[in-house]
């Protein structure tokens, strides 16, 4: 699986849940199930693209870049701050950023689908998703660097796993990867900033 245990391990997960269940105002079990959906479907994006070799090139380079699993280090303090408002966020933090580069412009769409699954609201998932993008580029980042991992090992590594999901029944990943293979139809990130933060872009 693909889980926030996988990525923290059970102890700082347990924590790591509190704190966002604190910050999207939802009950703690909610958001746990939640995120056991959010989570594969952020992977399930990564590994549609990696999947590109260009793609997988770009995602070693972000992460080279920006992403060295610094964050993970000070987990709490990035949770602490609340959900990270893009104006404000580094390119480590900037989950809005991260998922229109995951989601290609589906980001609206993934967290509606997921909204509807776990009976959250448009919003409190949008910030999930918005939180939890950072924390899984970090993880990644820090894993490429353990393990020494360049393009194709990186596509190699989010393909096996996104097999393991799928075997498992989550129906985020086939969801997800179905939406990415249709034709875009342009940038969602101010769709996905107005379910989070209350505000609504101009032609929106």
């Amino acid at each position: 699986m693909f889980s926030l245990e996988d990525l923290l391990g059970q102890e700082k997960a347990v924590e790591a849940t509190g704190q966002i269940s604190q910050n999207l105002g939802a009950n703690p079990s909610a958001i746990n199930s939640a995120i056991q959906m959010a989570l594969p479907a952020i992977l399930g994006g990564l590994a549609n693209n990696a999947n590109d070799p260009q793609g997988a090139e770009n995602l070693d380079q972000a992460l080279a870049k920006d992403h060295d699993g610094g964050l993970l280090d000070n987990l709490m303090g990035y949770l602490g701050g609340g959900v990270p408002n893009p104006q404000e966020a580094t390119r480590q933090t900037n989950g809005l950023g991260i998922l229109e580069h995951i989601f290609g412009g589906k980001q609206s769409q993934v967290a509606n689908e997921l909204g509807q699954k776990t009976g959250l609201d448009s919003g409190q998932v949008a910030k999930l998703l918005i939180t939890l993008a950072p924390i899984v580029m970090s993880y990644l980042g820090k894993k490429k660097q353990q393990e020494n991992m360049g393009a194709g090992e990186l596509s190699n590594w989010l393909g096996g796993k996104k097999e393991e999901i799928q075997s498992s029944g989550n129906p985020m990943i086939d969801m997800v990867t179905g939406m990415l293979d249709k034709d875009g139809d342009g940038s969602a990130m101010d769709d996905l900033a107005s379910m989070a933060f209350g505000y609504f872009s101009k032609g929106k």
